[in-house]
């Protein structure tokens, strides 16, 4: 049973204080990465002009999430065990990795194929090695943030002319805001993730973003509850919520939670990074209807400081810190 006293108890939060100070930490992580790629990578790969990119590895999806609307090129995210037939030296395949099998076997899959690379990676790594060519350009990043080398790659992408600009500092700021809001001295009072711990830490999280950046934080906080505190939680499309939203019983009030007679009900938590296109505002809406009628709370954290990126990873942290929170208070 979840036990909202223990969000403010000190040897509570102390057990929890590595986790903490990593989620704290993420905007750091994102400025040595940014500056350790811009320093070393040398000359910017200014003369890529590819027919295609293709990125593997971590991060790939939102690589292609962020770049689609925008890339003067095709951008494909590629999760399969080889490249596309059609992957030539015409094409850039860009890896962001810790150097997992699959994208080593990515990497000299590209190499045998003469394909352009871009790879983030740890200096002198197994996968920096294995990049290593003339037409290889290696981003050394080294704190293993899979967001912080995002951003890398998306500032050497720019550079090539294939991305827009990236603020690295924005984005760490939007993650400072975030380590600053959450922060395990604030009380339960005055503290978003430990308020949305709270209403979820008994209940069935039911997340939806209606962006598309948005939708890929409301799965990352899914992924988060299930692994930190073991929630049965699920993210998914408006199509898809809104039948388990109607299909939730009426609410027992007699029901004695500390017998363990009340039974987890759903809780709709809706991530808004301030998308105004008028098919999310409909979602939305109809999510909130939907949860009116069923008595199902709702619960919203938004963010709306910074470019797309950065309200993505303000989204993206809050959720890991909310994760934090409900572990601590299930005593996990």
């Amino acid at each position: 049973m979840f036990d909202d006293a223990l969000l403010d108890e000190e040897a509570a939060l102390a057990r929890a204080d590595a986790t903490l100070r990593e989620l704290a930490e993420a905007g750091a992580r994102v400025r040595v990465d940014a500056r350790s790629a811009t320093e070393h990578q040398g000359a910017a790969p200014q003369d890529l002009s590819p027919r295609a990119v293709v990125a593997v590895g971590a991060e790939a999806r939102l690589l292609r999430a962020v770049l689609e609307p925008v890339s003067p090129v095709p951008f494909v995210a590629w999760d399969r065990p080889s490249l596309p037939a059609w992957a030539s030296s015409l094409d850039l395949v860009v890896v962001t990795s810790s150097g997992d099998a699959a994208s080593r076997a990515a990497v000299a899959e590209a190499q045998r194929r003469g394909c352009m690379l871009l790879v983030a990676a740890a200096p002198h790594s197994a996968l920096a090695e294995d990049a290593a060519g003339r037409w290889t350009t290696l981003l050394p990043v080294v704190t293993a943030d899979p967001l912080a080398a995002c951003v890398a790659v998306l500032q050497a992408l720019h550079a090539a002319g294939l991305a827009p600009s990236t603020d690295a500092e924005g984005v760490a700021g939007c993650l400072d805001a975030v380590a600053i809001a959450c922060s395990p001295f604030r009380d339960l009072g005055s503290n978003r993730a430990k308020q949305v711990a709270d209403a979820v830490g008994d209940a069935q999280p039911l997340l939806w973003g209606g962006s598309v950046l948005a939708a890929r934080a409301a799965r990352r906080w899914a992924e988060g509850l299930r692994r930190v505190a073991g929630l049965p939680t699920f993210a998914g499309p408006a199509t898809d919520l809104v039948p388990l939203l109607e299909s939730a019983g009426p609410r027992d009030v007699f029901a004695d939670p500390v017998d363990g007679e009340a039974s987890a009900r759903p809780r709709l938590v809706v991530l808004d990074d301030g998308s105004d296109d008028p098919r999310v505002r409909a979602e939305r809406g109809g999510l909130a209807g939907a949860a009116e009628r069923h008595d199902v709370g709702v619960d919203t954290v938004a963010a709306h400081d910074g470019d797309a990126l950065g309200r993505y990873a303000a989204l993206v942290a809050t959720g890991g810190f909310v994760a934090a929170y409900v572990a601590v208070g299930l005593g996990l």
